[in-house]
């Protein structure tokens, strides 16, 4: 099995961060290939940097190598939908993962985050997912995504004090951690909290491999379906669904799959 792990920003450093994360429990046989975008901001911080980090992560998936399954991996699960019509292969992303994960485990959760700013991102996520009986609540602690990589940071002092306070005034049961850029934090955290901490990467990899051995694809019917043709114009015109995709639904399988071969 072949898993796609897709960095939507271009820190490359943060890439082989998580696919450490995502190697640490991956089952024998699975083969976890990093990504990281080729276009884009250093961080994603905010709605500016999510929309445009979705061209890169649809480039991996179109012209980069083929895989079972694909990871977006930034907490923001930026492009996620617009992933799964241009693909019937499965595509996770790590928020969602996370929150499922989180529900598996507890009755209730906190997340907690990077930056204030993206509190908002991550509130949205918990409507968008159903999740709002199990989400106490959403914790920014202002730490930079890129801080976390930093040696000497007080980033794991910060993030440690955070989620001390959740489980104390919003009496969460687990940690769901904000940021693809904590995925190294998990073990350390749960060691010191005593309660799940879940990380996204970890969880959608093992959700991936579970959905790849149950032989289930992306429904192509409804909204899922592969993009309609028409025109593009602009930057955007090598975009066009018409130029990347057959117009017939089954011709349009056997153009990807040749074109991945």
């Amino acid at each position: 099995m072949r898993i796609k792990l897709i960095n939507p920003n271009t820190t490359a450093s943060m890439t082989e961060l998580m696919g450490e994360a995502a190697r640490a429990v991956a089952a024998r046989g699975t083969e976890v290939v990093l990504a990281t975008s080729r276009s884009g901001a250093a961080s994603i911080e905010g709605h500016y940097d999510e929309a445009l980090s979705v061209l890169g992560t649809i480039d991996e998936i179109l012209e980069g190598d083929a895989a079972d399954a694909y990871v977006i991996g930034c907490f923001g699960d930026p492009g996620l939908l617009a992933a799964r019509e241009i693909t019937a292969a499965p595509i996770i992303g790590i928020a969602e993962a996370a929150m499922h994960a989180a529900a598996f485990v507890a009755t209730s959760f906190s997340i907690v985050t990077t930056l204030e700013r993206t509190r908002v991102i991550s509130e949205q996520l918990v409507r968008n997912y159903g999740m709002q009986g199990h989400c106490r609540r959403v914790r920014a602690t202002d730490v930079p995504v890129l801080e976390l990589e930093k040696p000497g940071s007080s980033a794991r002092a910060i993030i440690l004090g955070e989620c001390e306070e959740a489980l104390r005034d919003d009496r969460s049961e687990a940690i769901v951690l904000g940021c693809a850029g904590m995925a190294d934090l998990a073990k350390y955290l749960e060691e010191r909290l005593g309660v799940p901490v879940i990380d996204g990467v970890a969880a959608a990899i093992k959700f991936a491999e579970a959905i790849v051995g149950m032989r289930l694809r992306t429904s192509k019917v409804g909204d899922l379906a592969y993009p309609l043709p028409k025109p593009y114009l602009g930057k955007l015109s090598g975009y066009a669904p018409a130029k990347l995709f057959p117009a017939n639904e089954r011709e349009r399988t056997a153009y990807l799959a040749i074109r991945r071969s």
